[in-house]
């Protein structure tokens, strides 16, 4: 046996597979804030006169069609074990027609590391979606960027706005200036769309009318009350330095006021943070998203059983999506966009005054 250690990781590798392990068995949940999904209840119909076959989960988003409204969301890449992992994510995403997103891909870009980001051949058809940082978007001429998404075959770039979880990142950024530009940039030079997402603290009304003023379609709200982005950071950070970490653990938008909020600004939103199941991501689409997006469960499925119980949660979640709307007396998504909504009154904060949604509520 040989006594020579291995080389070290790079240390973008090594931030990588910290984040793999926290999000799969670390405590990174909210302290207290929730996703507010448990403030907003159907109307059941009892005499909804479908069928369960007769329901038509079919969406477009990002320009591409799925077969269910639902995403296997960011998580990883940049490290020798998101190879496995995302490919076995990727092609349950191809089997079943729904869509898949990497984690940040500044490894690639920066280091050349493309360990997670090669799915292609086993998710040809697949929605795929690249991911990288506004801050390295705006270093970054928009020609490699292009080449970034070229190389890995993603249907679209999301840009991540981060802002949180880089303070108090050991290794995080502190200057975001230049993000409007960045992606006006973006969406008038490259050949896909880009995607505006958050990471844990969710998307405002106001970010979002920006954004739709920027040209930007596409948002994914990444909203507070699943994964905390600030607690996976304030976990890495030394202790002396955790206690920003501590005081902001909890910020930002409940994903399902970010979606109230996101309403009737023409934007198609894919309700990510915390959605667990097939009722949390019809709740969603009931509050005016397109689709909805699954990140740790899916990890934690593919650490308990690989990708047999990736493709068993997928399955369960897509039917759940599907007796919601049936139940509901939803022949499509769209229909579900219709239903009245009664909605508590910490949700009901988080909807604008004058949107289409307000009108839906029962009073």
């Amino acid at each position: 046996m040989s006594d020579t250690a291995p080389p070290p990781q790079p240390a973008i590798s090594a931030r990588k597979a910290d984040h793999l392990d926290l999000c799969t068995d670390g405590d990174v949940g909210f302290d207290q804030k929730t996703t507010l999904f448990e403030q907003l209840d159907f109307v059941h119909d009892a005499l909804p006169e479908l069928a369960v076959d007769e329901i038509d989960l079919t969406t477009t988003y990002a320009g591409k069609v799925l077969r269910a409204p639902l995403v296997i969301a960011a998580m990883t890449g940049g490290v020798d074990r998101a190879h496995a992992i995302n490919r076995d994510l990727a092609s349950v995403a191809q089997e079943l027609g729904i869509g898949f997103a990497f984690g940040s891909q500044r490894p690639l870009l920066t280091k050349g590391i493309r360990a997670g980001y090669e799915v292609r051949d086993v998710a040809p058809d697949a929605l795929v979606l690249g991911n990288i940082g506004i801050v390295q978007a705006a270093e970054t001429e928009t020609e490699r960027l292009r080449e970034l998404v070229e190389t890995c075959g993603a249907d679209a770039l999301c840009v991540h706005l981060n802002p949180a979880m880089e303070v108090v990142q050991p290794e995080g950024d502190d200057d975001f200036r230049r993000g409007l530009d960045t992606l006006a940039r973006l969406v008038s030079e490259l050949p896909v769309p880009v995607v505006a997402k958050e990471t844990g603290c969710g998307l405002s009304r106001h970010v979002g009318t920006r954004l739709v003023d920027l040209g930007v379609r596409w948002v994914d709200t990444s909203g507070a009350g699943g994964t905390s982005w600030v607690a996976v950071e304030m976990l890495r950070a030394a202790d002396e330095d955790r206690e920003i970490g501590v005081t902001f653990r909890d910020w930002g938008v409940p994903t399902a006021g970010s979606v109230a909020q996101l309403s009737g600004l023409g934007l198609g939103i894919c309700a990510t943070g915390g959605v667990k199941d097939g009722l949390m991501v019809a709740k969603a689409i009931a509050l005016g998203a397109t689709c909805g997006g699954i990140a740790r469960p899916f990890l934690q499925a593919h650490a308990r059983g690989g990708r047999a119980a990736v493709l068993r949660y997928a399955k369960r979640v897509i039917a759940e999506i599907r007796v919601a709307c049936l139940l509901t007396g939803s022949r499509t998504p769209a229909a579900l966009r219709r239903r009245p909504l009664v909605v508590g009154p910490q949700l009901r904060r988080w909807i604008p005054e004058h949107s289409p949604l307000s009108e839906r509520l029962l009073r």
